[in-house]
């Protein structure tokens, strides 16, 4: 092929204008230049590469990276606020917290079999200001409602609706006056075991990370 057309050419193959003309070499002992056409027949560059799988086992999702039900959407305030004009139910103490204990075990209360006890078995769960008089701070409290400082009753109603996927107890009701008495009862636990939870323990997949900056 002369010389001068061979760039035209190659232009012209590549362009898709020409499917096939094999292009001189230098080296008559050389093989011709594969077409696109050519390269696509070739069974080395199957479009599937076994070891490009999207299923990487090596890549199998983190279990300590699961979704936590404790951060769910935000909260409407007014869900885990006691109207105006209403009273708690009234009753004794010590009958309501026994109350409270079933139900503080009891997964009816929830839409997704969870129970008070699920996350809370052992102490688990409670940050140290548990410890705290109400109304006090609490991250969860704020984090999904903007609350700076919550009562034990708001507390009982945002478990309700967060980690427990439910409605939250009608204000009057006697199961809202139970939990809440039976979870005294057991901030006095947490209390005076010194707030100990062996199974508190820091979280290994909660390591600090090496790319966040530094706190001056």
């Amino acid at each position: 092929m002369n010389l001068k057309l061979r760039p035209v050419v190659a232009s012209m193959l590549f362009s898709g204008l020409l499917l096939s003309v094999p292009l001189a070499s230098a080296n008559p002992g050389a093989s011709h230049a594969q077409s696109p056409v050519q390269l696509a027949q070739n069974p080395c560059a199957a479009k599937k590469n076994p070891c490009a799988a999207k299923t990487n086992p090596c890549a199998a999702k983190n279990p300590c990276a699961a979704k936590n039900p404790c951060a769910a959407g935000g909260v409407d305030p007014r869900l885990v606020t006691r109207p105006k004009g209403t009273k708690p139910y009234a009753g004794n103490r010590a009958k309501l917290a026994a109350a409270g204990e079933k139900l503080w075990n009891d997964t009816k209360l929830s839409t997704n079999g969870f129970s008070c006890a699920t996350c809370h078995v052992g102490n688990a769960a409670f940050n140290p200001s548990f410890a705290k008089p109400y109304p006090h701070p609490v991250a969860m409290a704020e984090d999904q409602s903007k609350l700076k400082r919550i009562t034990m009753e708001q507390m009982v109603q945002l478990c309700m609706i967060v980690p427990m996927a439910a409605k939250p107890l009608a204000w009057d009701s006697k199961d809202l006056a139970a939990l809440t008495a039976y979870t005294g009862v057991v901030q006095k636990g947490f209390i005076k075991t010194g707030a100990k939870n062996p199974c508190g323990a820091k979280n290994p997949c909660a390591a600090k990370n090496p790319c966040a900056a530094k706190k001056k």
